[in-house]
Formats: structure tokens, C-alpha cells, sequence
């Protein structure tokens, strides 16, 4: 029993024994040989990392007004499980719906939405526990989460428990806000409710404007519960950076404005516009119709997301003949004062004939242009210069190939052109077609002496801390189409298709009261079922000013508008706006007409002095008085504060010793708007772009009344303004800054 009792125990040690050696061997594995790897995962399982998101840059217009930015949004979702178990679930339907709608919505199919969200339930029968509405409680502004924080309060009695949530979430988060709804809709694109970027420099742009998102790393237990004493480790995100567009949002304000009057008016399929600085090919202004508004895309009709100006293809028409009338300029064909038979000719397998089947006789090739003679065209471009040299300078001005503008879904046109009468049809710009944007490249080369430039929408990209320029874009010559002579005489032609004394051109709807406008006009039969209809038209017009010194190159389609069958009434649509539009932006940019240089005789020649202005900044009124004084110049001061924020002309700026200085006491865009009775309409519209305000022009000389149009930040000064003889019994005083104002609201 002994010998039994101590083997036992002998058999019992060794086995614990056995145990704990192997549990000092696998301490030891784990403590020595796998520390390491250990370490590692228990590090992973303590180390919770929260992203921080960069915030996506701004985008401005050329004068740093705001176009786009990231602003706080809210998103609210639901929890069927306590919205059914307080039993609010109508109510809650009813109350979210008439908060969250909008102008467009259908408040039925809302709350159909807001209902299904509401009960909505998992595959195994029970409730999800956060349901969110798509897409119209998707990051909703700060007045909307207000009026759902008052229904939440509201829906308290209603509450079978009283104590409890009432199952609607906020959930705080940023979004993409556009201060200017629909302004420059097509060029900025949007962002949508995923934050993904669409269309526009939003999308083009998408990795500038983004950033580079953070993160902070804080160790925690089991339950999520931060550790005491933990570090904290931080990535900062580094923040998108500002777009600095070329466009300028006064003038984009004032086409889009005009445009809309012929989009209403004639009703065409759609209709776009687009404005350049020939010298530089910037982008000023550019609007298609229809439109839509980025801060709720999800309200429109695809059509409204088109922009027609660079994705659209069509066959141009009359204003192609700038191609044709180029080349043979430049070979020496084009002889104004040579005649030919206009109304028919015959080609190779066809016959093409003027627009008005007859013709007008045998008339000049200058006439032949005026009346935008299909048959001229052809005996130029077809017969003299050949089927060879065309192409060739189709393609020198770009055609058939992208612009490579700096927005998404540009088309590149085509130009198919097979047998002997497509060719012929070419000269007058049937059987090829082409963009918005290329047309004006071209017709922007003519006005820059024969030099095309790149056309861009994008000026710079800034550090949106120091402000600082990171990086300019533009402006780029592309190519020399025509010798700087070919294309001056090409201006002088098209100048007399819009000035005509004869009376007899297309361009004359065209006519900008006191510049001269160099362009042509388009208007080109629809292809139905193969064939060109007779009552359906693109009409447009394409053409800069002032036509010996272009500062504005500008292009204008319309898609088939409501005509009543009649292609006469054509000039009533492009070329009319084209008028409208051209003259409010060369007054926006101060160039002066004819009329008005006349009226400055004065200013005109102590312009041959020049002064060089003095830096201002930071000096007080008086000062910088004195300091103007000193130089020559008159120096004007706005605003209440102690130091010279702003000034123009810029320090450094040569000017006349007419030109006023003006200086901004506080920010530009804070200061009341002044009373501008009495001023010419040059230092009118320099005084108005220096406070940044938006206005409109009514007349020409010098300022005789003004008013204020609209509220918030959508304020628009008209200025009223008559020529010296009208106005002689008017003072014409220096303006005072501390005369009657009216606040920007």
C-alpha cells in the first residue's frame, strides 16, 4: 500500500512537474521569444485611430469673390425601432417632410421616402437602428436642423414615453455650399451627397481642391474607454487648396441674366455663351440654359447638366466662314472688290445655293460676305484655294481636335469630310462640327493678330493660409494661324458684316452702341432623318470688340429656337444678345467708347503724363492725401477706419494725372455704397469694381441718378447716366465719400 501510495504521488508530482514546466516554457515563449509579435497585437487592439477630414478648398472668381466652399451640414437619419415604438411614426412622416422639402419636391414621394426609412427592417424581421434619409436630409444647412431640433421638442406629448428619444438623429458633418445657387453652375460642377466631386473644376480640379485627410491615434480599452495617461498621436490633414478662377462673377452675373431673358423668350432646346480675354483666352464668363443649381442637383433633369459650351457638337454654320475667309486672305484669294454669280453653283455630285435660293446678281466677294453668301464661300474655299489647303487650315485652327480646356467632357468635334461636296459645304460650315469653345479659340486667334491661346477657366491655385500664388496657370499661345496682317484684315472684313453703311450685312443686330464689333453670324438647318430641315435652326453668333483693340472675344449658340419657321427672325436671338451682353462687359471692364473718349478730351491727352502712384498702404486718410498730393494725384478715400487697407491703382501703376486714386479705409466689401451722381461713367465703373459691387449700366457719359436692385448679398447698383449736353444744368462735383449711402446688405 506504501509502495502503491508513493508511486501515486510520484506519478501526481511528476505530472505537475510536466505542467509547470510547460508553463514556464510557454510563459516564456510568449514573454521572450513572441514579446515582440505580442507587443504588436495588443498595441493594435489598445490603438483606436479616428480620421481627421481635411477640408476641401474654396474656389473664387478672379476677384476672390467666394464660388464655392465647405461649410457645417447636418444629416438626419431615423431609428424605426423607436419611432414605432413611441408611435410617431405619421407624425414624424408629416413633420420631416414639410421641413426637408424644397421648391422642386414632391412632398407626396417625400414622405413616402421618409415613411419607408421609418419602418424599414433587417431580413430577419427586426428593426434597423439608423436609417438616414437620402437624399433630401443629407447634410442640410444650420436653419433647417434648427426647425427639426423645434419638431423633436414639439413631438414630446405625442410620445407614449415621454423620457425617451424620440428616434430622430443629427449627425454633424460638412458639405458643399455654393453662395451664388445657380451662378456658374457648369463651370464650378458639384459635390454630391458622398462627397464625391462632379463635373466642373470640382471634378477636374478634384485632387488640388481635396487635400490630404489627418488622424489621431489614443490607445483604449476593451470598451472603447480611453487609457489614463495615454498619448495621443497626431497626423494633422493638410487642407485643400483655393481655386482662383479666371471667371469674373459680375460678369458671369450679368450674362447669365441676359441669357436667361432669350432662353424665356425663345425657348430653344438650350442655349450658351461664352466670354474671353482674346490676348490671354481666360474665361470670363461662361452660362449654358438650361441651368441647374448645385446646393440640390438632385432636383434637375439630366439635359440641365450639359455644358453645351464644351460638350456640345454641331454644325456651326456662317460663323465657320472665319476659317475660309482666313485662309484666302492669307493666300491672297480674297480680293473684296472682285465679283462673282451669287445665289447657285454647282459642285461635283451636287449644287449648293445661298441661303435665299437667288441670290443678289453678280456682286462683290465683299458683298458676298456681308450677305454671308454660301456661293462666295464656295468659289473661295473650294474652287481658288482647294480641297487640300482647306483641311489644312481647318485643322491649323484647331478643329477636330479638344481645345484641352480645363474642364471635363470636352468633345472634340469632327470634320468627315469624303466626296467633292462635303468639301465645298465646309467653306460655309455644313458637313463638320465643332464646339462652342473652339469657335471662340478661333475667332479669340483672329483678335489676337493671328496668335491662338489656350482657353482656361483656372487663373492660379493659392494657399488658402498665406494666400500666397503656388502655382499660375496660363496664359499659353498654342500656335500662329495667320500672320499677324492676314488676321488685322480679316478683323477690318468682319467689321463690315456688323458696321455696314450699306445696311445690307447679317451682323447688324450685332451692333454695340460706340465700339466697333468685328464677327459673324450663324444660323444652320437641323439634320432630321438625314435630311436638313427648312424650319429648324442653331443660330449663332461669334465676334469681339472693340474690333482695333478686342479686349472681349465672345460666342453665342442657340439650339434650335422657337422662330415660328421663320430663319430671318434668327438675328433676333444670338446676335441681339450678343449686343446686349458685349456692351455690359466692356462697361463692366471700363474700356471706353468712342463717345465717351470724345466727352474725356481733357483726360485723353494728360494721359501722355505719367505718374507713378505711391504706396498707400497703411497710412491714414490724411496721410495718404498728403502723400498723393505730393505725386500729382487726387486721392480719394472710403470708408471709416484708422490705416489704408486697399488702394487703386496699385502702388507702382503709371496713370494720368486725371486718374483718382481711390483708397479703401476698412475691407472693400464692408464700406456703405456711395452716391456716384456726378461722375464719368470710367471713374463710375472703377469705383464699383474696387468696392466689389455688382451694377448695371443705363445710358452713357456721366452718373445723373442711381438706385439699388435686390437684397442680401444678390445687390445690384444702377447707375443712370446721360452725356454732357443732356446733363449741363447737372454740377458735376467731385465725388464725397461721407455724401448720402446706401448700406450692402
Amino acid at each position: 500500500m506504501t509502495k502503491k501510495t508513493r508511486l501515486r504521488t510520484l506519478l501526481i508530482g511528476g505530472l505537475f512537474t510536466l505542467l509547470f514546466i510547460s508553463l514556464i516554457g510557454r510563459m516564456y515563449w510568449i514573454q521572450v521569444v513572441k514579446a515582440d509579435a505580442y507587443v504588436e497585437m495588443a498595441s493594435k487592439a489598445w490603438d483606436k485611430s479616428d480620421i481627421l477630414k481635411a477640408v476641401r478648398g474654396s474656389i473664387v472668381d478672379r476677384n476672390d469673390k467666394v464660388l464655392s466652399e465647405d461649410v457645417p451640414a447636418y444629416t438626419v437619419s431615423l431609428n424605426p425601432q423607436i419611432v414605432n415604438d413611441q408611435g410617431i411614426v405619421e407624425d414624424v412622416v408629416i413633420g420631416l417632410a414639410q421641413i426637408l422639402k424644397s421648391d422642386n419636391t414632391n412632398v407626396s414621394e417625400l414622405e413616402k421616402k421618409i415613411r419607408d426609412a421609418a419602418n424599414k427592417k433587417k431580413p430577419d424581421g427586426s428593426y434597423y437602428m439608423d436609417v438616414e434619409i437620402r437624399n433630401e436630409g443629407m447634410k442640410i444647412d444650420k436653419s433647417k436642423r434648427d426647425a427639426i431640433i423645434q419638431f423633436i421638442e414639439d413631438l414630446r406629448p405625442k410620445k407614449k414615453n415621454k423620457a425617451n428619444s424620440s428616434g430622430i438623429y443629427l449627425r454633424d458633418e460638412k458639405k458643399r455650399y455654393y453662395p451664388n445657387g445657380t451662378l456658374a453652375a457648369h463651370v464650378l460642377g458639384y459635390v454630391n451627397k458622398e462627397g464625391e466631386a462632379i463635373q466642373g473644376v470640382e471634378k477636374k480640379y478634384n485632387d488640388v481642391l481635396t487635400g490630404t485627410p489627418g488622424k489621431i491615434t489614443t490607445q483604449r480599452d476593451a470598451k472603447g474607454v480611453e487609457l489614463p495617461n495615454a498619448k495621443a498621436d497626431i497626423t494633422p490633414p493638410v487642407n485643400g487648396k483655393t481655386l482662383r478662377l479666371t471667371i469674373d462673377k459680375n460678369i458671369q452675373f450679368m450674362m447669365e441674366n441676359t441669357l436667361e431673358k432669350y432662353y424665356q423668350a425663345y425657348r430653344p432646346k438650350s442655349i450658351t455663351a461664352v466670354a474671353a480675354d482674346p490676348k490671354t483666352m481666360e474665361i470670363l464668363g461662361m452660362v449654358n440654359f438650361p441651368n441647374f443649381n448645385p446646393n440640390d442637383f438632385w432636383n434637375y433633369n439630366v439635359e440641365s447638366f450639359t455644358n453645351q459650351a464644351v460638350t456640345a457638337q454641331y454644325e456651326p454654320g456662317s460663323t465657320f466662314k472665319i476659317v475660309t475667309l482666313a485662309a484666302t486672305v492669307k493666300e491672297g484669294i480674297f480680293k473684296p472688290g472682285e465679283t462673282y454669280q451669287s445665289g447657285k453653283i454647282k459642285v461635283p455630285g451636287n449644287e449648293v445655293h445661298d441661303y435665299n435660293r437667288v441670290g443678289w446678281g453678280v456682286i462683290s466677294y465683299l458683298n458676298g460676305l456681308k450677305h454671308s453668301s454660301n456661293v462666295a464661300f464656295v468659289n473661295l474655299g473650294y474652287y481658288k484655294l482647294g480641297q487640300e489647303k482647306l483641311v489644312d487650315y481647318i485643322k491649323e485652327f484647331g478643329f477636330g481636335e479638344k481645345t484641352g480646356i480645363d474642364l471635363p467632357a470636352e468633345g472634340s468635334g469632327s470634320i468627315p469630310m469624303k466626296w467633292p461636296s462635303d468639301f465645298a459645304r465646309a467653306t460655309f460650315g455644313q458637313n463638320l462640327y465643332v464646339t462652342t469653345i473652339q469657335q471662340l479659340a478661333a475667332y479669340g486667334a483672329i483678335a489676337n493678330d493671328g496668335m491662338m491661346m489656350w482657353p482656361h477657366v483656372v487663373k492660379e491655385i493659392v494657399d488658402p493660409v498665406t494666400n500666397n500664388v503656388i502655382q499660375k496657370i496660363g496664359p499659353t499661345p498654342v500656335k500662329q494661324v495667320v500672320p499677324p496682317e492676314a488676321a488685322r484684315e480679316v478683323t477690318n472684313l468682319l467689321a463690315q458684316t456688323v458696321q455696314d453703311p450699306d445696311k445690307i450685312a447679317t451682323g447688324l443686330a450685332a451692333q454695340v452702341k460706340g465700339y466697333n464689333v468685328a464677327g459673324k453670324t450663324g444660323t444652320a438647318n437641323i439634320v432630321v432623318n438625314g435630311k436638313y430641315s427648312l424650319n429648324t435652326w442653331v443660330t449663332s453668333f461669334c465676334g469681339y470688340a472693340p474690333a482695333d483693340d478686342p479686349k472681349v472675344v465672345m460666342c453665342i449658340v442657340a439650339d434650335q429656337p422657337d422662330l415660328g419657321g421663320d430663319y430671318k427672325r434668327a438675328k433676333e436671338v444670338a446676335p441681339k444678345a450678343f449686343s446686349e451682353m458685349m456692351e455690359q462687359v466692356l462697361t463692366h471692364l471700363g474700356v471706353p467708347s468712342s463717345e465717351v473718349i470724345k466727352e474725356n478730351k481733357v483726360e485723353v491727352s494728360d494721359a501722355s503724363v505719367k505718374i507713378k502712384v505711391p504706396d498707400l498702404s497703411g497710412l491714414s486718410e490724411n496721410a495718404a492725401k498728403n502723400a498723393g498730393l505730393q505725386a500729382g494725384l487726387n486721392v480719394v478715400p472710403y470708408g471709416t477706419g484708422t490705416k489704408v487697407v486697399l488702394q487703386y491703382p496699385p502702388a507702382g501703376t503709371e496713370v494720368g494725372a486725371s486718374q483718382r486714386v481711390y483708397v479703401a479705409m476698412q475691407q472693400p466689401n464692408t464700406i456703405p455704397i456711395p452716391d456716384f451722381t456726378g461722375m464719368s461713367q470710367r471713374d463710375a465703373l472703377e469705383l464699383c469694381n474696387f468696392l466689389s459691387l455688382v451694377y448695371k449700366i443705363n445710358g452713357e457719359g456721366y452718373v445723373v441718378s442711381q438706385e439699388v436692385e435686390g437684397a442680401g448679398e444678390v445687390q445690384t447698383v444702377v447707375l443712370n447716366l446721360m452725356p454732357p449736353d443732356e446733363r449741363a444744368s447737372l454740377p458735376t462735383p467731385t465725388p464725397d465719400p461721407k455724401a448720402k449711402s446706401q448700406t450692402k446688405k
